[in-house]
């Protein structure tokens, strides 16, 4: 365990730039985040700040069909923080933290986008987040990455390195959701390398055409995959107070992933199996 901590500390530091130039744009009542380019890394429609408003934020939240009692949630990457004020809105029973190296994007998610001041069960660290990581084994029930900087996801976060200390800073049964953007020309190594993390334990889940993909890597197997029970969980939640088209996620998880005897199919797993 400590073997991959401090290997990945020795060869790699965070290349994310703490001093990376930060703005933000304003269109049809949309408030979006910029670091060093016109890409839009955070989204926020103002009347409805703890709205999700882009598709692939909305999805992240799919682990919740999985998992139904996270507690702890540790988020690499803050952005405007959408997802982690939708999860504080929402999510009462879960604790979240946030790593994030860029002051300047903790002061504009602060500012412009009503990311909460810390309290009992939110916090949001100016720290390094591979070294939080390395520090940090077995810590968290769900784990986000979302650092995206002007260049695209930084390499020291898609490395094989990073990937084994994901697992590693995930609890045994702990669940990682990453955000990646399909039309990356090394997409497919990335999701060779958490699959092989993760033990093939993973699903992929399209947001936009070809745009930001939704990987779930599981240190364990989910117990319920049934295509059934999946649409089942994703009315209950939809019935409670959830603002997000979980069941129509779930048939994006059947196109996207292989379906079976009316299971869902990891990507590891065959109809032999």
């Amino acid at each position: 365990m400590f073997r991959v901590a401090k290997h990945l500390m020795r060869n790699f530091t965070n290349t994310s730039a703490p001093d990376e130039h930060v703005y933000i744009s304003e269109s049809d009542g949309v408030r979006s985040l910029h670091l060093g380019s016109v890409t839009i890394q955070s989204a926020m429609r103002v009347r409805d700040p703890f709205l999700l408003e882009l598709n692939y934020t909305r999805g992240i939240m799919c682990f919740l069909l999985f998992k139904a009692n996270v507690k702890s949630m540790l988020t690499i990457g803050l952005g405007g923080g959408s997802v982690a004020k939708y999860v504080y809105k929402n999510c009462p029973e879960i604790v979240s933290t946030l790593v994030e190296i860029n002051p300047q994007v903790i002061q504009m998610a602060r500012n412009q986008f009503y990311v909460p001041e810390n309290d009992e069960r939110f916090e949001v660290l100016e720290a390094d987040g591979l070294q939080y990581l390395a520090e940090h084994p077995s810590a968290t029930d769900v784990l986000l990455i979302d650092a995206f900087d002007s260049n695209g996801i930084p390499p020291n976060f898609c490395s094989q390195d990073f990937f084994d200390q994901c697992s590693v800073t995930l609890k045994h049964d702990g669940l990682l959701v990453i955000n990646l953007w399909g039309s990356d020309k090394n997409f497919d190594i990335y999701l060779q390398r958490i699959e092989q993390s993760f033990e093939h334990r993973v699903l992929i889940m399209r947001t936009g055409k070809p745009g930001n993909i939704v990987v779930f890597g599981f240190n364990q197997a989910p117990k319920h995959l049934e295509v059934t029970k999946l649409l089942a969980r994703a009315k209950s939640l939809e019935d409670e107070h959830h603002t997000i088209e979980f069941i129509a996620f779930v048939n994006k998880l059947c196109n996207d992933n292989q379906v079976y005897q009316k299971r869902l199919l990891m990507r590891g797993e065959s109809s032999d199996d």
